[in-house]
């Protein structure tokens, strides 16, 4: 399965957001040294700042620049002057879309769909198409929509409310194997009942090719499925690195995240500091044996660090054990010395606890 990064283009849309071009820029490059090979910065129709942002990366990347556009010639127009790599047109396919959104019936929207397609590939630019509120879509409505494109190389279907779970979503995609050639299918789902991600999994186990992420969930509402950790549970319980840099990972995403001026929590799975600290008597003392005891993963494996902390919560155990790696010889006095010190003075991380050892204890 490819990634492609949506982080810039959703996050913008955030109420309260308006990221600059520089911004969007750096962050689309740092993406890029990672090895996301999709990466969807900007819609250009929508002003002068997002046209620079795709013409400045344009042939400066290995990634493929993607640009967002509606099934208009204005949108694709300022996409292709842009020198977008591809151009993504989006419509709306469900019944309740089409009626409260779009105006139009399906038969409209399949002929602007088409025309769009068609009008995208005379002006010498690769297509792709996002199916909005897919999943919420009848099935024969579906087919109807890949019928019509047949040489378009991804069609997204979106979940665009995030209405749906990893069950429901493996459950449409089953049916839809049987009718879709699944080289050509993507996902894009958001966040809003905590599914984000999990649904984003669901679609890799199904086939799916393509799957939009954002990092740290970055998009509108609740955001969008978790660019770090798709490519984390992938890398860690699947064996499949995805083609990214995963020794950059957290890096790269925290450099990102600073630079569009966007926080993250401490406890934010596979970026937070917290996620890797260790303060329990039982974890620090079984973590100074096999870390694996106790975490995931190696965070180091991924650009992150391990702290473990030493302080009134370290038992016996752990304290022997860092009086043992200090090279310090263990007796029961030594060992209630250094636990009370520990308690006093704490708390220490690994380096400092050893260092106190040595000093305090060692020969």
């Amino acid at each position: 399965m490819q990634l492609n990064d949506v982080t810039l283009r959703e996050g913008d849309q955030m109420p309260g957001r308006e990221y600059t071009a520089e911004q969007k820029i750096e962050c689309v490059r740092a993406l890029d040294n990672l090895g996301v090979p999709f990466v969807q910065p900007a819609f250009p129709a929508t002003g002068e700042k997002d046209r620079t942002v795709v013409a400045e990366l344009s042939g400066t990347t290995d990634a493929e620049i993607i640009a967002l556009a509606r099934a208009l010639e204005r949108d694709i127009d300022a996409a292709v002057d842009a020198s977008a790599d591809v151009v993504e047109t989006f419509v709306s396919v469900s019944d309740r879309h089409l009626e409260h959104l779009l105006g139009m019936s399906r038969e409209e929207m399949l002929a602007m769909l088409a025309e769009a397609v068609e009008y995208i590939t005379d002006r010498g630019v690769t297509p792709h198409v996002t199916l909005a509120d897919a999943f919420r879509t009848d099935h024969e409505a579906l087919i109807e929509v890949f019928e019509t494109i047949p040489n378009v190389p991804f069609v997204t279907l979106a979940d665009s409310v995030g209405a749906r779970t990893p069950a429901t979503v493996s459950s449409s995609l089953d049916r839809l194997s049987d009718d879709v050639d699944f080289s050509r299918v993507g996902v894009h789902f958001h966040d809003d009942m905590g599914c984000g991600t999990a649904n984003a999994l669901t679609a890799y186990h199904a086939g799916v090719q393509k799957a939009d992420v954002s990092v740290a969930s970055l998009g509108e509402r609740a955001g969008n499925s978790s660019l770090e950790e798709v490519i984390v549970a992938c890398a860690v319980d699947l064996g499949d690195d995805l083609g990214i840099e995963t020794d950059e990972l957290v890096p790269v995403c925290r450099n990102v995240l600073e630079t569009l001026g966007e926080e993250y929590g401490g406890r934010k799975a596979i970026l937070g500091e917290a996620i890797s600290e260790h303060e329990s008597g039982i974890h620090t003392a079984a973590m100074l044996s096999d870390p694996a005891t106790l975490e995931p993963f190696d965070p180091a494996a991924f650009g992150g660090e391990r702290r473990l902390v030493f302080g009134k919560a370290t038992g016996n155990d752990g304290a022997r054990k860092l009086l043992e790696r200090a090279g310090v010889e263990t007796d029961d006095e030594t060992l209630s010395s250094f636990k009370s010190t520990l308690a006093e003075c704490g708390p220490f991380d690994l380096d400092e606890a050893l260092t106190l050892a040595t000093r305090e204890f060692g020969d």
